[in-house]
């Protein structure tokens, strides 16, 4: 049993909403999913790893949540938090829009929601892994004052982990 509350997991900025995943995401994820040019599985696949992100949610009271701007309502990606490559303790904050969305301070504004709602949860502490070659994400950890632990290379090459205090 966590000794954590669980995340929020409806947060709003001043310009995006994030909230649970719906099946009706699922051709929109696979679309982001796409646009990272390494193919994607079907629109049904997509469907039951949303079901397993909610299941996922469900036993862990953290999540990834997808995001979408308020004025215009559409999907422009997703943010929150994940055990990825660390801990339920620590958990890992993530995220990844289309780039139509990239240069607008989506994904710091997202990430900064997530950071509260991290805070809320009683954790003291986050972890974040980026490829050495994302400077435009890098530079959105910094500004939530992450800071760099160390490097690790994996198959996709050189990963920067990257961590915060909360307080």
């Amino acid at each position: 049993m966590s000794t954590y509350e669980t995340m929020s997991f409806h947060l709003e900025t001043e310009r995006l909403i994030l909230r649970p995943w719906a099946e009706s995401d699922a051709a929109e994820f696979r679309a982001l999913i796409l646009e990272r040019g390494k193919g994607a599985s079907s629109v049904e696949h997509i469907r039951t790893a949303i079901t397993e992100l909610l299941t996922a949610t469900e036993s862990t009271g953290i999540a990834l949540l997808p995001i979408q701007r308020r004025e215009e309502g559409d999907f422009i990606g997703y943010c929150g938090l994940i055990i990825g490559r660390t801990t339920l303790d620590e958990p890992e904050i993530a995220y990844e829009l289309f780039q139509h969305a990239h240069g607008r301070g989506y994904a710091t504004e997202a990430a900064a929601a997530v950071l509260d709602a991290a805070i809320a949860t009683g954790r003291k502490r986050l972890w974040s892994t980026v490829g050495a070659w994302n400077a435009p994400s890098l530079r959105v950890l910094e500004k939530l004052g992450f800071e760099r632990d160390h490097d690790s290379v994996e198959d996709a090459g050189e990963v920067v982990w990257l961590t915060r205090a909360l307080p």
